[in-house]
């Protein structure tokens, strides 16, 4: 009869309860990969924030990301002996570039925005082979006590759960509540405490221990000091790139919110782009507003799509015989802040809090295909398509369910860029329009803050032109209205492909044309 063989010591124990050193690895592994993940998920924000297109943005930065990590895993190679010494340098080296590398951006952006592109892809490259080489270095640490197809398995099954868990809480939870500096700072301190655990575990390896824990606690007093000073941090990059004082500032998982006050009063911007300016804002909402509800002469219902600052509510409310107005706006944090905050609130006339108002805090395209409402007007108050998840709200898909929500009698205006430096953006948003079946009639003001500025009155009948206009505007009036429908020759319309949601053609015009001007 055949004896047993006899089991070597490795594989015995890969069987049995793994070693406490085994688990704490593993776990290392969670947070390492949950680490890289909020690094790359920053970088990404940052991006999408200042260079705009997000889906190309995060696009390129996760294929450097993954490249950087294919060149660190290459380079693991040449790690030899030591190998918990240098995971743990690693380890440091992760926490402090990942860790301020949303500051670092932050203040690039408002110093030296020339050098923004470069350092982004600098840092996303030097993050991302710093952790391609951690996974080789923990898999061949680990390998001295575990069969290999366990080692793989539990190594990728840690990993893969701690990018799952970034992956939710970082839009959900981080950015709303520590914002994007804190959030960076948090996760580079929890890779430097895998360092300090690492001292712990290979004390009876590493050659220089008291070397180590001073590098660790040094790293983590780095790091403490930055969370505690990112307030002070964000101030100074944004004080410097907005120049006026800085009175309010919020971040939300969709956008970046600051206003500002200066000799032109409180300024509102979102990701950095300007939204209104307390000085001229009344010409860009009395124009988007009144020639639609004028000419309509007898709208109860209204819609606003945007316009979470209740501006264009505002003038809305001029009408005695509208009803009702429901304001979809996606980020509660505007409402929020336009209805509470007592400044903000004055400037909009307390609109947002009057009875005949009703908030949606709601994605606008979602909505429409929820509702069953129809509308007199529909004012349509968007941010300019400098991405994809705004340009959806520009596509015929969009205007063809607006269509369906707008009464037989009823007029759509649609906030539409400027049609001087963004000509062909303009136009095709024009087209769009028309292509769902709608009647346009295009028409430009000039608002200081902005430019000559462009709008489009869309309907299931010809515009006419309103035979009166509410009390007290301060830059509209009946002699000049015609005016705003005469595009003259620079502005006049040129050939423009429709938007389509399928190949968002609007996105790549407007960010052509808009790239022309020199800042």
């Amino acid at each position: 009869m055949e004896q047993a063989r006899p089991v070597a010591p490795a594989t015995q124990h890969a069987r049995g309860a793994p070693r406490p050193v085994e688990v704490a690895l593993l776990a290392s592994v969670f947070v390492v990969a949950a680490c890289g993940l909020v690094y790359e998920l920053a970088a990404g924000a940052l991006a999408s924030y200042v260079l705009g297109d997000s889906v190309l943005q995060f696009s390129t930065i996760i294929g450097t990301y993954l490249f950087a990590m294919g060149v660190g895993s290459w380079l693991s190679r040449y790690f030899e002996r030591q190998l918990p010494a240098h995971f743990l340098r690693i380890e440091l080296l992760v926490a402090l570039v990942g860790g301020f590398l949303p500051a670092l951006l932050f203040i690039a952006n408002a110093y030296t925005p020339q050098a923004f592109r470069g350092l982004l892809y600098g840092l996303v490259f030097a993050v991302g082979t710093l952790v391609g080489l951690e996974i080789p270095l923990v898999m061949r640490i680990l390998k001295r006590n575990a069969l290999l197809k366990d080692l793989v398995s539990q190594v990728l099954t840690f990993d893969y759960l701690g990018a799952l868990a970034v992956s939710v809480a970082f839009p959900l939870v981080l950015v709303p509540h520590l914002g994007l500096i804190r959030t960076g700072l948090l996760f580079g301190l929890m890779n430097a405490a895998v360092a300090l655990w690492a001292v712990w575990l290979f004390r009876h390896e590493l050659r220089r221990v008291a070397a180590h824990v001073v590098a660790c606690v040094a790293t983590l007093l780095v790091l403490v000091t930055g969370f505690a000073f990112a307030q002070n941090i964000t101030s100074l990059a944004e004080d410097h790139f907005y120049q006026d004082p800085i009175v309010f500032t919020a971040t939300s998982p969709w956008q970046r919110i600051v206003v500002t006050k200066g000799r032109a009063g409180h300024r509102l911007f979102l990701n950095g782009n300007l939204q209104f300016s307390e000085r001229d804002e009344y010409r860009y909402h009395e124009a988007l507003v009144h020639p639609a509800m004028a000419a309509h002469g007898a709208a109860r219902k209204v819609a606003v799509l945007g316009g979470g600052d209740g501006m264009a509510v505002r003038e809305i409310l001029r009408y005695p015989g509208v009803e009702s107005v429901t304001l979809v706006e996606l980020d509660p944090h505007m409402t929020r802040l336009f209805s509470s905050h007592e400044t903000l609130a004055r400037l909009n006339g307390g609109a947002l809090a009057s009875p005949k108002v009703k908030i949606v805090n709601a994605d606008a395209f979602q909505w429409l295909q929820e509702t069953n409402e129809t509308f007199d007007v529909i004012v349509v108050d968007f941010p300019d398509p400098t991405n994809f998840s705004v340009g959806k709200l520009y596509t015929t898909s969009f205007y063809a369910l607006m269509e369906q929500r707008l009464a037989a009698s009823g007029y759509a205006v649609v906030q539409t860029t400027s049609p001087l430096v963004a000509r062909q953006s303009f136009w095709t948003v024009v087209s769009t329009l028309e292509s769902v079946g709608l009647v346009t009639a295009p028409y430009h003001a000039n608002v200081p803050s902005f430019g000559e500025w462009g709008f489009v009155i869309a309907g299931r009948r010809p515009y006419r032109m309103p035979t009166e206009l509410p009390q007290g505007l301060r830059f509209l009036g009946l002699a000049g209205l015609p005016q705003l429908f005469d595009f003259p020759r620079d502005m006049a319309r040129v050939p423009a492909e429709v938007n389509r949601l399928s190949n968002q053609v609007l996105v790549t015009t407007y960010e052509r044309e808009w790239g022309k001007v020199t800042p």
